[in-house]
């Protein structure tokens, strides 16, 4: 009888973590291995299949089909990685390199659609089909379910919500935009916010310049350790992040009327009171017939939702319950 294990695939601009998941979620063995992005996209992928062996080889059974989760813009139907910043790609088809290299039928996603899989299948989503899933890490990714289907898009971008506009012709992000919801409330811009302030008053800024070291080493976690020690700064920049979280999430759910908003990601997991912030905001701002009965709440997957989403793409992608299909493939031995 075909294997119904599924391996999630994180990849991340200093590490890749693959995991063989079972299918209730649940993480069976993993294994964690540094990427060498600088190397370019040839090194990094060597790096994933050392990584999966690594992982398969303490596994109690095979796999059935890997799932890939990559920050960036994924082309999911062709497998093609358009652009991935933390990795330095461009059009990098990495759903045929890595059948090639495992042996394994692949499924390609963006890292936040991946875990609104996960989340919405094994996680605090779970029984819920309307539903956003909004991860706040270093920057913000969204992934939506509506009406019991996750959507895509016309070229699978859709759930790019920390790229709406929070602020016209505000501060200038990452992408070509200027004014986004991630250039506010993602983790590189609380960072980005809490340096400015510091330059412009180092001795309000004393505080944050300690802990980091010096300025240019302020980081986000620098802002919530200071925050939690009181400081009036970093709580400063910490209260208008919660509010620029919950201003977001307002226009998010006007637009698609979720029955649940759950929250993840680093940011929201160095400061879990973000969570109960934009749920206090969203319910003062939002329209109210969106708002009735809706609970924005805290994922339940933590460090493993990168890899259990990923694992549920592909366990979803190739119908594992249809076995010619996986019969089809070898399986990883």
């Amino acid at each position: 009888m075909p294997s119904t294990q599924t391996l999630g695939i994180d990849i991340g601009g200093t590490k890749v973590e693959s995991a063989l998941v079972d299918p209730s979620g649940t993480v069976r063995t993993s294994h964690r291995h540094p990427t060498n992005a600088d190397q370019g996209a040839d090194r990094v992928i060597n790096d994933i299949v050392d990584c999966v062996m690594e992982c398969m080889s303490r596994a109690p059974e095979q796999a059935a089909a890997a799932g890939v989760g990559v920050a960036g813009q994924v082309d999911s139907e062709k497998g093609v990685v358009r652009t991935a910043p933390n990795l330095g790609w461009q059009n990098v088809a990495l759903q045929k390199r890595l059948e090639d290299a495992l042996g394994l039928p692949v499924a390609i996603a963006n890292d936040v659609r991946a875990i609104t899989w996960g989340v919405w299948q094994h996680g605090a989503g779970q029984g819920i089909d309307n539903l956003v899933v909004v991860f706040v890490g270093t920057g913000i990714g969204g992934g939506v379910v509506s009406d019991g289907h996750v959507l895509n898009g016309d070229r699978g971008l859709a759930g790019e919500l920390g790229h709406t506009s929070l602020m016209p012709y505000g501060r200038s992000c990452r992408c070509p935009n200027r004014g986004c919801w991630e250039a506010y409330a993602g983790g590189w811009a609380i960072a980005e916010r809490a340096r400015e302030a510091a330059r412009t008053d180092p001795d309000m800024g004393a505080a944050l310049i300690d802990q980091a070291g010096r300025i240019d080493n302020i980081t986000g976690r620098t802002v919530h350790t200071v925050s939690e020690q009181g400081d009036p700064l970093a709580t400063r920049i910490v209260n208008t992040t919660a509010e620029y979280l919950g201003l977001g999430l307002v226009g998010v759910v006007n637009a698609f009327n979720p029955r649940r908003v759950v929250l993840g990601g680093g940011v929201i997991e160095g400061h879990p009171s973000y969570v109960d912030e934009a749920h206090r905001i969203v319910k003062e701002r939002g329209l109210q017939v969106a708002t009735r009965g809706l609970k924005v709440v805290p994922s339940e997957l933590n460090a493993h939702a990168g890899v259990v989403g990923a694992a549920t793409v592909a366990r979803s992608r190739y119908d594992l319950d249809e076995s010619s299909r996986a019969e089809r493939w070898p399986l990883l031995l």
